[in-house]
């Protein structure tokens, strides 16, 4: 068993307030925003699935933004807060001065509304990433797992993989036409499962083919992105059933079905 060095790198996250650049439908259920300008220089993403925390203004229409204090955010008295969601930068372009930005459009929320109705010249606060978690480039294979949500992240792992890399891939995603061409110098296997108008939170599509699944020769890491509790229980299976060390195993809970629930 060889050693794999995954670390992890702290930033020191600033606010940018940008621009709407442009914006296109990728998929039915997917939009992409392109941000920049000034303040945009000295971004920095080092980690395909880094988190950026987005602002959007208020129901007044202005940016109300936390001071960061070593309590964590404080807010301003007397103003309603700008809504903020956790997303993945898809792509920076530091040359060119742009910030891609994919939402997954499901008919509310903040964010997927904000993204379905965005013009250009329209301003987004963007905040962070806090830090990054650089996975070793020495593993035999990469098993990808995710929804719709962690498709950004996935797609921005596999255009970062050397070409030496392997990567297993599952996908579930809301209906066939939400595939996305998923470019990589690696060798790759992608499986798309398709929901076809089943509920994403009780879906078991995913963990259905992961108990299907065959596990890559060598040393893998696994990587988990979906709604929490399914991606709780997916490492679990991951670490009890196929044996992979911890270490080995990242999974994150991109969403909850029931936000107000205790982990």
């Amino acid at each position: 068993m060889s050693l794999h060095e995954n670390r992890t790198l702290r930033l020191t996250p600033r606010f940018r307030q940008l621009q709407v650049l442009h914006r296109e439908r990728l998929t039915p259920n997917m939009q992409r925003i392109v941000v920049g300008g000034d303040e945009l220089a000295g971004f920095e993403s080092p980690a395909p699935d880094d988190h950026v925390k987005l602002f959007f203004p208020n129901a007044e229409g202005v940016f109300v933004l936390p001071e960061l204090t070593a309590s964590g955010p404080c807010y301003p008295e007397g103003q309603a807060p700008s809504p903020a969601r956790d997303y993945t930068p898809r792509h920076h372009d530091a040359d060119a001065g742009e910030l891609v930005l994919d939402f997954v459009l499901h008919g509310h929320g903040v964010a997927s509304t904000w993204a379905a109705n965005a013009q250009v010249g329209d301003a987004l606060v963007v905040a962070g990433p806090r830090g990054s978690h650089l996975v070793a480039d020495d593993y035999d294979a990469y098993v990808l797992i995710g929804d719709e949500t962690a498709l950004p992240a996935i797609a921005r792992r596999l255009a970062e993989l050397p070409e030496h890399a392997q990567a297993e891939v599952l996908i579930e995603i809301p209906e066939e036409g939400d595939r996305q061409p998923l470019p990589s110098a690696a060798q790759v296997r992608v499986s798309w499962l398709e929901r076809n108008g089943f509920d994403a939170a009780s879906s078991t599509l995913l963990e259905d083919a992961l108990v299907d699944f065959e596990a890559p020769d060598g040393d893998a890491y696994y990587w988990i992105a979906l709604e929490s509790r399914r991606a709780r229980m997916m490492r679990k299976f991951v670490e009890g059933h196929l044996q992979v060390p911890k270490d080995w195993i990242r999974a994150t809970g991109y969403w909850k079905a029931h936000p107000d629930e205790a982990e």
